[in-house]
């Protein structure tokens, strides 16, 4: 495989990823997508999708993705399991670097998506495994009749702190600020859940535990105070990161790590295109993931026309 020519490398095999393989691979564009984990990205680990259109009864979100994955494959795409460590561009195809092989690409789709942000306090790496979670859907049978917090504000906390009370005697949400960011119809379903208790404008200071997590200290962003909370498990939903460590010098990017991309979703370096949630935008969703793959699909078939 190292040394076969393809029209299109896509990094990531998250929604972006897998619609941009189904969409080269219809035109007929020799495709493979390369994925480091498991097909899907956090989709996989999202335990139930509302607002993807089409499915107004909500579905699984470890089923879409295998609908998805299945439709990439039977379009013709191919999918590799690897890691990209780096890509260059100094020529014109690009050298994808995936483990210890190379392919060579016309084009180039990133869609490496994000990882969740981690609070950065004293014992957060210690305790991960050990009370410490970024995942309610891999880890919440784990604390059944226990006492679990989440921290954050956003769609995705709120989301799996629900998820939380299928399992948990107790659920602390625990946020920065004094109201929520996360869609109303969340924030609703949040409010009227009996088994959750909102912790406002508080952070968290240090986890604190011995084999495993026992206690978290809370900070009230308002007047100073401290307290310790007893908590049997922590699940952090802060933000994203982008997965863009790969890329360093190759395309631009902002402040955060996020890829800038023109209207084409083209990065700065011609032929390289991003999609998804890895390049910088005001809406990350399925559904913006999927119409990210469709354009940039159609935009790496235009360059190939046009350069080869």
């Amino acid at each position: 495989m190292s040394k076969k020519l393809f029209d299109t490398v896509i990094v990531g095999a998250g929604p972006a990823g897998l619609t941009a393989g189904l969409y080269t691979a219809r035109s007929r564009l020799k495709t493979v997508i390369i994925e480091r984990l498991a097909p899907g990205g956090q989709i996989a680990l999202t335990d139930w999708i509302e607002n993807y259109p089409g499915f107004e009864s909500g579905i699984k979100g470890i089923e879409l993705v295998q609908h998805m994955h299945n439709h990439a494959l039977n379009a013709g795409a191919e999918i590799m399991s690897g890691e990209v460590k780096a890509l260059d561009s100094d020529r014109n195809t690009k050298i994808v670097y995936v483990d210890d092989k190379w392919l060579e690409a016309k084009t180039v789709i990133v869609a490496s998506g994000t990882s969740f942000k981690r609070l950065g306090v004293k014992g957060e790496e210690e305790f991960i495994g050990k009370g410490v979670s970024f995942c309610a859907t891999c880890d919440a049978p784990f604390y059944k009749d226990l006492t679990v917090a989440v921290v954050g504000g956003g769609d995705t906390a709120v989301q799996e702190a629900l998820y939380l009370t299928k399992f948990a005697k107790k659920v602390y949400l625990i946020h920065r600020r004094n109201k929520l960011r996360a869609t109303k119809v969340l924030q609703e379903r949040l409010f009227n859940n009996e088994k959750v208790e909102i912790i406002w404008s508080s952070t968290i200071e240090e986890i604190k535990g011995d084999s495993l997590l026992k206690e978290v200290t809370l900070c009230s962003i308002e007047t100073g105070e401290k307290r310790n909370l007893r908590v049997d498990g922590l699940f952090v939903f802060v933000g994203l990161r982008p997965n863009t460590g790969f890329l360093k010098g190759v395309v631009d990017m902002d402040s955060e790590g996020f890829i800038l991309v023109d209207e084409k979703l083209e990065t700065s370096n011609p032929g390289i295109f991003a999609a998804g949630d890895v390049r910088r935008k005001i809406l990350r969703q399925v559904s913006t993931a999927v119409g990210d793959g469709a354009s940039a699909a159609h935009a790496a078939e235009l360059y190939i026309e046009r350069h080869f």
